[in-house]
């Protein structure tokens, strides 16, 4: 299983602590998944976080697709969004 995540953000406090929450979302989850591999990226450059076409950073992207933007969520938040997407992958 793999999972690829993205912060979007120009490297302010408040991206700093979507990546903070996110890297806290992801001990718990490789804690409960083992064989999980996981690709992390902050993400600064203005043309690559315009290419999500999100309206306000901070962003976040977990396989390519945006799950937030515009405020930080918390740890839960992530969580379920990254279990989520492991649950929709297919067998």
């Amino acid at each position: 299983m793999r999972l690829i995540i993205k912060v979007l953000g120009s490297g302010c406090p408040r991206c700093h602590r979507v990546e903070e929450n996110t890297r806290e979302a992801l001990r718990v989850l490789t804690a409960e998944t083992p064989d999980l591999e996981v690709d992390l990226e902050h993400v600064t450059q203005a043309g690559r976080i315009m290419d999500y076409e999100i309206l306000a950073t901070p962003g976040l992207v977990v396989n390519e697709e945006v799950v937030c933007a515009g405020r930080i969520p918390t740890v839960n938040e992530v969580l379920g969004w990254l279990r989520d997407t492991l649950e929709d992958r297919p067998q």
